[in-house]
This record gives C-alpha cells, structure tokens and sequence, in this order.
C-alpha cells in the first residue's frame, strides 16, 4: 500500500514538473526579447517623476489611472496604460520599471529592462530640467550607463553583450523641446536652428548608446503636438496650430535621415524610426475609422476643450474615455496608445522606417 503511495506520488510529482517546464517553454516563447530599456518623455514615463523631490511635472494622482489594472495614479500620464506599457506586453515583457524605483542596485534588477523616461524631459537641457523638474536624455542616457556597469560587473563583457544585442532599446523624445520653444515668450533663435540642435543632440546620444552595445533602436518621432488640446485651445475655430506642425514635420525628416547615416556609419546597428505624426494625422482625420469620436476635447481637464486647467483631482472627466484621442491638454487616452503601439510592432513601411518593431527585433 505504501509502495503504490510512493508511486502514485511521484507519478503527480513527475506529471507536475512537465507541466511546469511546459509553462516555462510557453513563456520563453511568448518573450521576444530579453529586455526593453525605454528613454523618453511623459508619453512613455512610467512613474521615475514620483521620485523627483522638487518637481511638479508628475501624475501620480486623480484621475490618472482611472482605468490602470490597479485604479491608481501610477505616474503615468494616462487614464491607464502608455504606449511602452502596450509594447512591452507585444514583446512577453512585463513594463520596464520605472530606473529610480529600483532601490536595489543589482544586475537582477535591471534584467528585463529599465525605463528611464521622465516627463517633461526634452533631448534639449532646457532651464526647467536644469533646476530638476524632468531628467533630460542625457542624464537618461548617463543614467543607463549606470545600469550598464553594475550588469557588466555581474554578466561579464560577452554576456552583457548578447544581452543589449539582442534587446530593445526605444527613444520616444522630443515633444517639450518644440512646444516649450513655441509656447515660451523668451528670446530664441529660428525654429530651424531648434530642429537642426535637436537633431544633432539626439544623434551624439545614439551613438554614446551604440559604443556601449545597442544594437537595436526604436525611435519615434515627435507626433502633431500643433494639434493637442492645449494648442487648439489657443484658437477661436480649434483648428490645429500648423506652424508647429511644420516644424514637427521638418524634425521628423532631419531625424530619419540622421537615422539612415547611422546605419551606414555604425557596423551593425538596426533601427526602426516610427512615424508618430502620420498616425496621429491619420486618426485625427478619420476618428470614426479608428473608433473614436473625439478629436479636438481632451477627456480630464477645465475650460474650453477642457484644456485650459490640466487634469487634476478636482477637474472633470469623460465617462467614455475610449472615444477621445487625448486624455488631457497633451496627452493621449489609453485607447489611441493601444494604436500607437500596434502600429509601432506591426505597422507598414508607411509609418515604419525601413521596418517596423517586430522586423527589427528579428533583424
């Protein structure tokens, strides 16, 4: 009778293990690269201003998060997921956690990626950033170099290697550099000498990530912020602000094509630039195409398209945040995030420059 026990024990016990290592298979292939690092802007920032003690650029409170997994202000600045969330999960990965989150400095921490986008930040070092209020690309980048050597002490050269060059690195900058130039009353060069600074800096920040094993790159480019709620507001017809959009749009091409000298210039190096401003135009044009409803309006906010007070504990918000493009006065809703990703990973040539996210992680 014992004897059967013991069988029928390690029978269950055998029976369990294949499952989980069955589990663990499903897993392995559901991941699709070791890791995602994310460097950025609020778009993408997943909670590193929580930790900026002198900074009110934050949104770690009503109503953001309204529609989170959890119902809480995560410090994103969404009513729910942002678009590294939703490319994380395409990828098998959990999100990139917020870098000064992490009160642990191990390698294990820094594993499946790192997220060290700050909103406000801008590729520029603006006086704002300067005096703490975001963490411009720069310090993200120094601050990913960090990470570097703590997985470097752990992983050794040609383990840490493999690891970057396999992974996915994504740049989603350069909204706040346009729109404070555009929104401040300070004395300025041209816009051109802006996008011509802007470009350049992103390009010396690229090749400092490169020297330091990224292989595989994701940039986005600046979407049509002329057409946010805060910038329609400014006008009695609501119509997009075109001047900036011009802009945006001249950014975009220096930036692609920055992109391709890299290429021919930096042995091995694989990109993905994403066309951010064309999917933008395309929904605003065509909302009912895209399930929406709500083009012009931001869902949480006061005053004239409820863009005139940002999305605080005290302002209105729309029951149906899946029908508007925005979510406040700048950013987007969870639902035209959800696009944004989808279109980065599988999107065609006319919005993925020379492929698109899940081409290039197979590159």
């Amino acid at each position: 009778m014992d004897s059967r026990r013991v069988l029928v024990g390690r029978n269950i016990m055998f029976f369990f293990l294949i499952c989980v290592f069955g589990w663990s298979l499903k897993l392995s292939e559901a991941q699709m690269v070791p890791a995602l690092f994310v460097f950025g802007d609020s778009q993408v920032d997943v909670g590193n201003n929580n930790h900026l003690f002198f900074s009110i650029a934050k949104a770690n409170f009503p109503h953001n998060g309204v529609d989170f997994p959890t119902k809480k202000a995560t410090g994103r600045y969404s009513n729910g997921k942002n678009a590294a969330d939703f490319l994380a999960e395409k990828l098998g990965l959990s999100s990139s956690p917020a870098y000064l989150s992490l009160s642990s400095n191990t390698h294990a921490s820094y594993m499946n990626g790192v997220s060290f986008a700050s909103g406000g930040s801008g590729i520029l070092n603006t006086s704002s950033q300067v005096l703490g209020q975001s963490i411009p690309l720069s310090d993200q980048v120094n601050n990913f170099l960090s990470v570097h050597k703590v997985m470097l002490q752990k992983m050794g050269t040609d383990g840490l290697e493999k690891h970057f060059s396999k992974s996915l690195f994504a740049i989603v900058i350069g909204s706040n550099d346009i729109l404070n130039y555009f929104e401040s009353e300070d004395e300025k060069d041209t816009p051109e000498h802006l996008v011509n600074l802007m470009v350049n800096n992103l390009k010396a920040e690229i090749k400092k990530l490169y020297g330091f094993g990224v292989r595989k790159i994701l940039v986005s480019g600046v979407g049509a912020i002329g057409c946010v709620p805060a910038q329609r507001a400014k006008h009695s017809t609501h119509e997009c602000n075109e001047e900036v959009n011009m802009w945006v749009f001249k950014y975009n091409e220096g930036l692609k094509e920055v992109l391709k000298g890299l290429k021919s210039e930096l042995p091995g190096l694989n990109y993905a630039f994403f066309d951010l401003y064309g999917i933008m135009q395309k929904v605003i044009r065509d909302p009912s195409a895209h399930g929406f409803k709500e083009v012009r309006a931001a869902c949480c906010g006061l005053g004239e398209l409820r863009a005139k007070i940002p999305c605080l504990p005290f302002s209105s918000y729309c029951p149906n945040r899946a029908d508007h493009v925005f979510w406040d006065l700048y950013h987007p809703t969870e639902a035209m995030s959800r696009i944004v990703a989808d279109t980065v990973f599988d999107g065609p040539s006319e919005y993925c420059v020379p492929m698109n996210v899940r081409q290039l992680i197979a590159s």
